[in-house]
């Protein structure tokens, strides 16, 4: 069990949280939800001892471990990948090591014999002898092969190093394990294998994560940090979600009913008053005014952008063909003999585990890639417009938002631009400022308002939920779900995945699949090749 008390953080005047109390139980997984800046990551820093709050404590029950998924991917680059899992324990390194120490000892005195008893009974208890089979198990599920766990850290890419960390804080079994967004670089496979792991797991959970599908699987109860405060509620993110939206519109009504009343009563005042007759229902009625207040609504830091997309002209039947398409990534990856057809209706998911194959198609079917043979060619009715995975080119300027996205826009008047931009969550002064300091999220909303201003028929989106917070990746969800025309995307969010696509196109090294399912369909052909 892990309690919080009387926690408080701020920065110079930002107030992030006040007084927090909270419990986590042990068998509780808690999903910590909030909007990008709410403070996520810094309270799972707090609850980890590795920041200091302003008020407050954290504190676990004696001799408890907590287990944190380590954000620096570049901290252990001298030890091999089996090592690096068994550092997350770190009494079972530290006896393992002391282990080894003693025996390579040419003689051992009395005393250092009654310490190798003693380590070799600890190293026992704890699991030790089987140390390497459970963290080689971790790495298998998380999709590292046994011929890398002896590489040293430094032979493996980024992709791969966040997975042996995620596989260090899950080893050994914490009493505690905090979770900073562990879905990120792993494939689908890995987040099936991860989310049954969690699902099994008997001990405490407390994971960040924008990963809608990932909190509805594995989270036994929501943590929201907003207004300041941080709750706990029982229940998945979509219960929290559905909840949430009820409470705040029972608010509201209660709020325009006390309006209403009010009003009723002040108009009764004003006609009354001086009337001698009322004059005394004017008094009375005058005292429940007096008594009667409207609930001041607190300001959320969650906050949705409006995203729409609509077109100048439907597309005609057939909007793209490939026709014995072959395409070299110059990175060692290629495409070969690729035939697709994409129709007005297809809403198609690019999926597999390779991103440089994906991006190359993308590349290809919006001009920036030439294939090396074949034809791609674009019905005459079409138009299209494309979200690239980098998009950093994009904002190397210093431009204004405001001067930014008129590039794109008919419509050049500065109060419909702000308007745009207001509608992207960039309001007041922050839609002046230059393009080249955005943040992550802030240039996918940039690009999202470029795209939705070109009222193109069709729409290719290279990893756009990524940088995203979940208000921002449910807007755009439900924005291409509303969308008409066709659409070509690859996502490592699940739950936008399957309910956007109705068609899925898997490129691999050995070649492609493409099958008129869902994303959920797909996968179910997928289970079992880890087994």
């Amino acid at each position: 069990m892990l309690n919080v008390s009387q926690v408080s953080l701020q920065y110079g005047s930002r107030v992030l949280f006040k007084d927090v109390n909270l419990s986590f139980q042990k068998g509780n997984c808690y999903g910590v939800i909030g909007a990008n800046g709410a403070g996520k990551s810094t309270f799972l820093n707090i609850l980890s001892g590795e920041l200091e709050p302003n008020t407050g404590g954290v504190s676990t029950n004696t001799g408890e471990r907590i287990a944190v998924l380590k954000q620096d991917h570049f901290a252990f680059e001298k030890s091999t990948v089996l090592e690096t899992v068994l550092m997350g324990f770190t009494e079972l390194y530290e006896l393992s090591k002391k282990r080894e120490a003693l025996y390579a000892l040419p003689e051992m005195t009395d005393a250092q014999g009654m310490e190798a008893m003693e380590v070799e009974s600890r190293f026992g208890e704890i699991g030790g002898y089987e140390a390497d089979s459970s963290a080689a198990v971790l790495l298998k599920g998380l999709g590292i092969p046994e011929e890398l766990h002896t590489n040293f850290m430094s032979d493996l890419d980024g992709s791969l190093k966040v997975r042996v960390l995620l596989a260090q804080a899950l080893f050994g079994n914490p009493d505690v394990l905090l979770l900073d967004e562990p879905t990120n670089h792993l494939d689908v496979e890995s987040i099936n294998w991860l989310e049954d792991y969690l699902e099994r797991f008997e001990n405490t959970v407390i994971v960040v994560s924008h990963d809608r599908h990932f909190l509805n699987r594995v989270c036994t109860h929501t943590c929201d940090i907003d207004y300041g405060k941080i709750n706990i509620y029982a229940g998945n993110y979509e219960f929290w979600f559905a909840a949430s939206q009820l409470a705040q519109k029972q608010r509201k009504d209660l709020n325009r009913r006390s309006e209403d009343k009010i009003e009723e009563l002040k108009s009764f005042i004003r006609r009354f008053a001086s009337n001698a007759s009322k004059a005394k229902q004017a008094t009375s009625r005058k005292k429940l005014l007096d008594k009667m207040t409207v609930e001041e609504m607190p300001a959320s830091s969650r906050k949705f952008p409006w995203v729409s997309f609509k077109m100048d002209r439907e597309p005609g039947k057939i909007v793209l063909e490939l026709q014995d398409v072959t395409l070299d990534t110059g990175e060692g990856g290629k495409i070969q003999n690729l035939n697709f057809s994409l129709g007005n209706k297809d809403r198609v998911a690019l999926v597999g585990e390779y991103d440089i194959l994906k991006t190359a198609f993308f590349k290809a079917i919006a001009g920036e890639l030439e294939p090396t043979q074949g034809t791609i060619k674009w019905g005459n009715t079409i138009s299209y417009t494309y979200f690239p995975r980098n998009n950093d080119a994009y904002f190397d300027t210093d431009l204004s938002l405001v001067d930014w996205l008129r590039q794109f826009s008919k419509e050049q008047d500065e109060t419909f631009i702000r308007g745009f931009l207001g509608r992207m969550l960039f309001t007041g002064e922050e839609a002046l400022k230059s393009a080249r300091v955005l943040s992550g999220g802030e240039k996918v909303r940039c690009m999202l308002s470029r795209m939705m201003l070109s009222n193109a028929n069709t729409l290719l989106l290279d990893e756009p939920t990524s940088h995203l917070d979940l208000e921002s990746i449910t807007a755009l969800n439900n924005g291409l779900t509303a969308y008409q025309g066709p659409v070509i995307f690859c996502t490592q969010d699940h739950e936008f995945a399957e309910t956007v696509a109705n068609r899925i196109l898997e490129l691999t090294p050995q070649g492609y699949t493409d099958r008129s399912i869902s994303f959920d369909e797909w996968l179910d052909t997928r289970k079992g090749n880890r087994k």
